[in-house]
């Protein structure tokens, strides 16, 4: 049954990496490995260009209608100057919002061709795959009471509010417990709850679902600072990690770096389970728009390619489909192939349509 995908390529290099990533798709459908009809339309500054907003509504509706979605990304200095209302962000933070994109998805794998460009040591890294489960949707961003006020003595006052609710935690810490289950069969779950009611709340909760539904899985409750620092002491202890919006943040670009390099990193936005085996989804890359290269064939389209990997594995269930494209991936790197923010010495340079070439070609022989 074909599946609707939904491409908003965005901004800077959003265009050029989802470009690779399209001729993927179309190689893909024409070894009939998918089935997937494929419509895009504009998100970011490329859409307030045009419709004087981030997100047009009829864009949303085809966002919300959509079996996945598979984003480039977002800003650049020609729209720095937005009232923050209209500025790009504010399209990716409403289709999280209104397709209730509660569950972000950030792995960090050290691939080894590059485990030399982790900045700790290869025997810390080698073999790292580490998947954090950030609760996108609630939490201290979104809490209220917020805002700036200003006291009877002059002062000024910040104010943002952690709060969670039971239901909020269960159903990010349930897709924590099922990712585990098809990976290594371990959950860290991160708060603290040793100085903060919503991390007591948080962690209680979660120990509950486990017991209750889970209880094959190890389950290990850790606090957000112990979990920083072993991230750069023993990062291989981990498997998968939940945790809130917050500490989520820092801890998946913490992670991040222990791979080596922004530019391979995807993602995955989940939302809750529709019925039928469908929820709503979106997968995009981790690194920004690099306006300072946009346009120059220099970008990497990998972290977009490995984003596209994880919509066939989690929104359809293609698992053998997204094996191939990850071992495409890690073929290429193996042969030493590698675009500007990769490169090492004895390795062949190419730009972002040339690794789109040596993936095909790599596609082509694995099948």
């Amino acid at each position: 049954m074909s599946k609707n995908i939904l491409i908003l390529a965005g901004d800077g290099i959003g265009p050029e990496v989802m470009a690779q990533v399209k001729r993927i798709i179309n190689w893909m459908n024409a070894k009939g490995l998918t089935d997937f009809t494929v419509s895009e339309d504009l998100v970011g500054g490329a859409a307030y260009d045009v419709h004087g907003t981030p997100l047009a509504d009829a864009t949303m509706a085809k966002a919300m209608d959509a079996d996945a979605v598979l984003l480039g990304a977002v800003g650049g200095p020609k729209w720095d100057n937005l009232d923050f209302s209209v500025k790009p962000e504010r399209g990716l933070l409403r289709l999280r919002k209104d397709m209730e994109l509660f569950a972000n998805l950030r792995p960090a794998i050290v691939f080894d061709a590059l485990a030399d460009a982790s900045s700790l040591k290869l025997d810390v890294v080698k073999g790292l795959d580490i998947m954090i489960v950030r609760e996108l949707t609630g939490g201290v961003y979104f809490g209220e009471p917020r805002g700036i006020e200003t006291l009877p003595n002059g002062e000024r006052r910040g104010i943002n509010t952690q709060v969670y609710t039971t239901s909020e935690i269960l159903r990010v810490a349930e897709v924590a417990f099922d990712l585990a289950r098809k990976r290594g069969s371990k959950v860290h779950s991160v708060e603290k709850a040793n100085v903060m009611e919503s991390g007591l709340l948080w962690r209680e909760e979660v120990q509950k679902l486990h017991d209750a539904k889970f209880a094959d899985v190890h389950l290990e409750h850790m606090y957000a600072d112990n979990c920083a620092m072993q991230l750069v002491r023993t990062p291989r202890q981990f498997d998968v990690i939940v945790t809130d919006n917050l500490f989520g943040d820092i801890l998946s670009d913490c992670a991040a770096m222990l791979t080596g390099s922004l530019g391979m990193l995807p993602s995955a936005s989940l939302g809750a389970d529709l019925g039928g085996g469908k929820r709503r989804a979106m997968y995009e890359p981790v690194h920004g728009s690099a306006p300072d290269i946009s346009g120059q064939d220099k970008a990497n389209p990998l972290a977009c390619v490995l984003s596209y990997s994880m919509m066939l594995r989690y929104s359809f269930d293609m698992a053998k489909a997204a094996d191939m494209v990850d071992a495409a991936v890690q073929n290429v790197l193996g042969k030493g192939i590698r675009t500007g923010d990769i490169m090492a010495d004895g390795c062949t340079l190419v730009g972002c349509t040339g690794m789109g070439d040596a993936l095909l070609a790599e596609l082509e022989t694995l099948a």
